[in-house]
């Protein structure tokens, strides 16, 4: 279960993200604006780290963003940083490319392999905890496999059958592959994504 509070975050997620997007090198638009479009969460086991991947519309154009924030920077990562935020109830987090983020890709290989899903959202208000609906439904395949985490960065540009991640959201109720294991990847980290 993802604990989330009722805060203000300066860069917003999406102001954060339209500043990384033009310098990566599978993005080749350009951005004015990320317009967020769901999100989906899942939990680090050990409670440190925030995992949630978005989905933005950028020009039209769907991108898949998942990211990763920290209460710290994350040693020899800082190729992987998207940049840092002021969240007014956490303090300074550290935002990074989850893949580059190895609580990510443990998690996002067990949800794989366990055929799980997100984690459910509660949101901490003055009045109490509220359940938040997800604006992104996933599930893993189940599959079991050896292999590196892909993020497909484009969700629709990869049919892919075996050990996937799978998403739907509003507007599309076909499950696109959002995530795979690919024994074949040869980046260490996950980096090429479509």
């Amino acid at each position: 279960m993802a604990l989330l509070h009722q805060a203000t975050i300066v860069p917003t997620k999406a102001e954060l993200v339209s500043g990384w997007l033009p310098d990566q090198p599978w993005f080749d638009g350009t951005v004015a604006v990320a317009r967020p479009v769901g999100a989906y969460r899942f939990d680090d086991p050990a409670g440190e780290v925030g995992i949630e991947s978005h989905l933005f519309d950028v020009a039209g154009e769907l991108v898949h963003v998942p990211l990763t924030y920290r209460a710290q920077e994350l040693p020899g990562a800082q190729e992987w940083l998207v940049g840092t935020m002021e969240h007014s109830v956490l303090g300074t987090r550290w935002v990074y490319d989850a893949v580059g983020d190895p609580v990510y890709r443990a998690e996002l290989a067990r949800v794989i392999h366990e055929g799980d899903t997100q984690v459910r959202m509660v949101l901490q208000t003055p009045d109490g905890t509220v359940e938040r609906e997800p604006t992104v439904l996933v599930r893993g395949s189940g599959e079991a496999g050896e292999g590196r985490v892909a993020v497909v960065r484009r969700p629709g540009s990869e049919q892919r059958t075996g050990a996937v991640l799978t998403g739907t959201w509003s507007g599309q109720d076909e499950p696109l592959v959002l995530a795979y294991l690919d024994t074949r990847l040869a980046d260490r980290d996950g980096r090429l994504g479509s």
